[in-house]
């Protein structure tokens, strides 16, 4: 049987923030994951490349401070020890905006007064998703690749895959959102993004407890000098 070389491109603020804040799965094995996502959509495909995008945390906005930073770096680099150089991790930047916006105060029963407004700091992370687009669209040209799944619900990737379905049809693309599976009866807060979906050939709407709990690094990773361990609060 032939097989579809397969490269994933993963949305590392959008990863942690749709499915992974909150939980116990945050020193996940993405290359673990993506074996096992890929292997139930279509067992023929082979995943050739693993390419991460985030941008380094911040110590002074991290809930854990230099911990938080440390935590960051250790994640990354165990990452790599275990994968390389199928794994590639790419880092943009913060942009802080001081000045803020003035947004309604929310309120403790779920509203918002209008008339009451806070100045709201914003912290944006730049650069990140211009390099996961220009990384998608130079490997389809290289011609190595049968199928490009993103692994992201941010609609600004939909122009990147618009391209590449039209210059490249032959190539599957794939999406899977970072996205908790839903409760019944419960109000969902976001959906998975029609844009990316609309340039797909399959999407993947969310990533079980399941799926993350058995694809986690080891708590030691040995690296022949110092090992990495897994941050005490992750």
């Amino acid at each position: 049987m032939s097989t579809l070389p397969t490269a994933v491109y993963v949305d590392g603020y959008n990863l942690y923030y749709g499915r992974l804040r909150g939980t116990g799965y945050k020193w996940l094995d993405l290359v673990s994951l993506f074996e096992r996502v890929l292997h139930d959509q279509d067992p023929s495909a082979r995943l050739e490349r693993l390419r991460y995008f985030s941008a380094p945390a911040l110590a002074r906005f991290a809930r854990h401070g230099s911990a938080s930073v440390e935590a960051q770096q250790d994640y990354h680099n165990a990452l790599l020890r275990q994968h390389a150089p199928m794994v590639s991790i790419t880092l943009g930047r913060h942009a802080f905006n001081r000045g803020g916006d003035l947004l309604p105060r929310f309120l403790e029963n779920g509203g918002f007064d209008r008339n009451d407004r806070v100045r709201v700091w914003n912290l944006e992370e730049k650069q990140t998703d211009v390099s996961l687009a220009i990384a998608m669209y130079r490997d389809a040209c290289s011609g190595a690749l049968g199928q490009i799944v993103l692994c992201s619900n941010d609609s600004d990737a939909a122009p990147a895959l618009e391209a590449i379905r039209q210059d490249f049809p032959r190539i599957v693309i794939g999406i899977v959102a970072p996205r908790r599976p839903p409760v019944p009866g419960a109000r969902e807060h976001r959906s998975t993004s029609s844009a990316l979906s609309a340039h797909a050939h399959w999407t993947r709407h969310h990533l079980l407890d399941s799926e993350l709990e058995g694809a986690l690094l080891p708590s030691i990773v040995h690296t022949g000098r110092k090992p990495i361990r897994r941050p005490a609060h992750w």
